[in-house]
């Protein structure tokens, strides 16, 4: 196992003058208050200057304050919406989020099944509120297919730690149970941690991306300083939807790592002087501006 790790990351966004025929699909859920799920995704595509089409998993009721409810989208229907999008247009990259059912996890999995680019998957389990969005099986077939189609797995420690059942606390457990996790799924190539769940109480966040290699794992980390701020609602589908995207622009894993974790940390920032919502307020998509 090897690391390599920068000090600080770089708050420059730059993007590559690229106007490749490319498209990304979002599969994930409705946020009816635009913060999280598909709305945050589509406008993630568009900050970053990627095309992006959204095939439906969940309709939820939800707010700043929490999700209410969810109600989820007909298996074979959201596999449906997959199957039309992608006869359609040029799709490089799908990134998946909130599915809300194993059983829907199974039709997207099957949905994907011919399908030869990239496969980016947020494990959307619980939300920030407690509320819970996967609704389980007994074998959790679905799960399981999607995880052997995804290329890239975008967790946060939560997420990590449901996934492997284990009681993760420290940055080398969480590194180790996914190291375990990429020998688990022989197609997954990446795993990018993001580690704002990890030693809350310090001043810097630590997130890393765990690379397959034929020698063993690289592990490269960016640090950046913790961001006090109430507007933090979606960031999750946000970070994955800008490592997909950086992914598509700049071609490569650790591209698109430090690309997705400098468009975070600008648009945290350049978001905390909003003013929505009377709970965990959302990103400021609309008003991010790339510093020079």
């Amino acid at each position: 196992m090897s690391e390599s790790a920068l000090p600080h990351i770089s708050r420059e966004v730059h993007l590559p003058n690229r106007h490749d025929s490319q498209a990304i699909l979002s599969i994930a859920g409705s946020d009816p208050s635009g913060g999280a799920g598909i709305q945050a995704d589509l406008k993630t595509f568009t900050a970053l200057g990627v095309y992006g089409g959204a095939a439906i998993t969940c309709l939820t009721a939800q707010n700043s304050l929490g999700v209410a409810s969810c109600l989820p989208v007909a298996p074979e229907f959201v596999k449906k919406q997959i199957q039309i999008v992608l006869a359609d247009l040029p799709v490089s990259h799908i990134k998946t989020g909130m599915l809300g059912a194993d059983e829907i996890a199974l039709a997207v999995a099957e949905a994907l099944h011919d399908f030869s680019g990239e496969v980016i998957c947020d494990p959307v389990l619980t939300a920030s509120d407690g509320h819970e969005l996967f609704r389980k099986t007994k074998s959790n077939a679905g799960l399981h297919a999607l995880l052997s189609a995804a290329t890239v797995l975008t967790p946060n420690l939560p997420e990590l730690a449901t996934l492997t059942g284990q009681n993760l606390k420290t940055p080398q457990e969480a590194i180790e149970a996914a190291t375990a996790l990429l020998s688990h799924y022989p197609k997954l190539r990446a795993i990018v941690l993001t580690g704002g769940h990890l030693l809350e109480q310090a001043g810097e966040i630590e997130d890393f991306l765990i690379l397959r290699q034929e020698s063993g794992q690289k592990i490269l980390t960016a640090r950046h300083a913790r961001l006090t701020t109430r507007n933090t609602h979606g960031t999750g589908c946000t970070f994955a939807s800008a490592f997909t995207a950086c992914h598509l622009l700049y071609g490569n894993d650790q591209d698109a790592f430090f690309k997705a974790v400098a468009f975070m940390d600008t648009l945290l920032r350049q978001s905390a002087r909003l003013a929505l919502g009377k709970g965990q307020g959302p990103l400021a998509h609309h008003l991010f501006r790339q510093e020079t």
